[in-house]
């Protein structure tokens, strides 16, 4: 009963979690776009990743609800970490060819107030979803769920560096914070990547 009370618990905030990103997603993905930010548009592919790895979870603990065989779950496990970690590794390669050519190019990123905002509102959400699937996850030892947790570090890493990079562009005018930024996060997103690859 309580491990019914917790995979119950632990759908609810996979919900509300996909949810925001989703949010997330058209917001960054449109403010990136409008101010020509690649670190913004990162922000936003980073969020529609975190849809799918959410939307398969989802499935994954229902499976689990309705008394699915434990091959039948690791299986499920064992994909989403791997096609989460081949576009990880797509998303880092294009963060560097593109922070690259606009570097070379003086490309400049203009302000977004829209952009800031959902950066910083992301800081603000990414600490209660990690706190939550990181418990959740430890009560039905389910690597999966306490794997996610680190998909939401992830998003909290990105919406820091996206804040630093927009205020140093808006504040003090340098352009090629926004390219610069986005090169620091490239490690970050292709390890994650790598790790989803290998996954157990």
């Amino acid at each position: 009963m309580a491990n019914n009370n917790t995979l119950s618990k632990s759908i609810n905030v996979e919900y509300l979690s996909t949810l925001w990103m989703l949010i997330e997603f058209v917001v960054a993905l449109y403010s990136g776009i409008m101010a020509k930010s690649i670190l913004l548009i990162a922000f936003g592919l980073d969020s529609f990743l975190e849809i799918i790895a959410g939307s398969v979870l989802i499935w994954r603990l229902k499976k689990e609800v309705n008394g699915a065989a434990s091959e039948t779950i690791k299986k499920a496990e064992k994909i989403t970490s791997m096609l989460v970690g081949i576009i990880l590794i797509l998303l880092s390669i294009y963060v560097t060819i593109t922070s690259l050519l606009n570097l070379f190019g003086h490309g400049v990123a203009d302000d977004s107030l829209s952009g800031i905002i959902i950066a910083i509102l992301s800081l603000l959400m990414m600490p209660f979803f990690i706190i939550k699937k990181r418990r959740y996850g430890k009560i039905l030892k389910s690597d999966a769920l306490i794997e996610d947790s680190y998909c939401n570090v992830t998003c909290a890493y990105i919406a820091g560096t996206v804040l630093a990079g927009m205020i140093l562009n808006a504040l003090f005018g340098f352009w090629w914070a926004d390219s610069v930024a986005a090169l620091i996060l490239v490690y970050f997103i292709f390890t994650e990547g790598l790790e989803g690859i290998k996954g157990e």
